[in-house]
C-alpha cells in the first residue's frame, strides 16, 4: 500500500481527502514536514479557500520549495481544487505569486444571466486527454462535484486533461503532465466516479513504485 503525504497548510478538509484515499487503498499521512514529503511515495495537495492565504500558509511552513522539488523529481502528485490553482503563476483572486509549476493564470468566471457563481454542484467532464491515468475505468463524461468561482487557464493547452462547460464558458477542469495531475473538482465528494479517480491515482503511484524498484534492481 503506497504511503501518500497529504499536505497540511490549514486550507482544506483533510479528513475527507484522507478517507477517500484510504477507501482507494492507500495509507494517507497528514503532514506539514518537508522531510515527510520527501519520504512519501506520493503527495496530495488538497485545498479549500482563497489563493493568497493558501500561498502565505505554504510559505510560512517553508513548503513551497519541497513541493516544487518533489514534482520536478517525478514524485506522483495530485492537486485538488485550490491545490490545482496554486500550481499556477498567479490568480485574479489575489496578489500573491503562485507556485508557478505550470505556466498560466487563474481566472474568474465571467458573469452571465442564468448561471450561478460560484459554480457549485455536479457537472460532466469532457476529456481532453482520454488516456490520462485518472480517467481509467470511468464512463464517458462522468459527473463530478464542483465548488469554485475561479478556474485555471494554462498557457500550454496540451496540459489540460478535461474541461467543463458552465453557461457558455468552457474551462479547464483537470490538468495532467507526466507525474503531475490536478483537478478542480472534489473527487472525495464525487461518489463512485470520485472514488475511481482516487483509486486510479493510487494505482498510478503503485505502478511508479514498481517501475522504480525494477530500475534499481536491474
Amino acid at each position: 500500500m503506497p504511503r501518500i503525504a497529504v499536505v497540511d497548510y490549514d486550507m482544506g478538509n483533510l479528513h475527507s481527502a484522507c478517507k477517500g484515499l484510504e477507501n482507494a487503498g492507500a495509507i494517507p499521512h497528514v503532514t506539514d514536514s518537508a522531510t515527510e514529503l520527501e519520504q512519501a511515495d506520493a503527495i496530495v495537495l488538497p485545498g479549500v479557500g482563497s489563493f493568497d492565504p493558501a500561498m502565505q500558509h505554504l510559505r510560512a511552513r517553508q513548503l513551497e520549495a519541497p513541493i516544487k522539488q518533489a514534482i520536478a523529481e517525478g514524485k506522483p502528485f495530485l492537486g485538488i481544487c485550490l491545490g490545482l490553482q496554486i500550481l499556477f503563476e498567479s490568480s485574479e483572486e489575489g496578489q500573491e505569486p503562485g507556485l508557478a509549476v505550470i505556466p498560466g493564470a487563474v481566472k474568474r468566471f465571467e458573469p452571465e444571466p442564468e448561471i450561478a457563481i460560484p459554480h457549485m454542484g455536479w457537472n460532466q467532464l469532457q476529456y481532453t486527454q482520454p488516456d490520462c491515468p485518472l480517467w481509467q475505468h470511468l464512463p464517458p463524461n462522468p459527473w463530478v462535484y464542483f465548488v469554485h468561482s475561479y478556474y485555471v487557464e494554462p498557457s500550454n493547452p496540451s496540459v489540460r486533461a478535461a474541461n467543463i462547460t458552465h453557461g457558455s464558458q468552457t474551462v479547464t477542469a483537470a490538468i495532467a503532465h507526466d507525474n503531475l495531475m490536478a483537478v478542480q473538482f472534489h473527487p472525495e465528494k464525487s461518489s463512485t466516479a470520485g472514488l475511481q479517480i482516487l483509486s486510479n491515482f493510487v494505482q498510478f503511484v503503485t505502478t511508479q513504485q514498481r517501475s522504480n524498484y525494477l530500475s534499481i534492481t536491474s
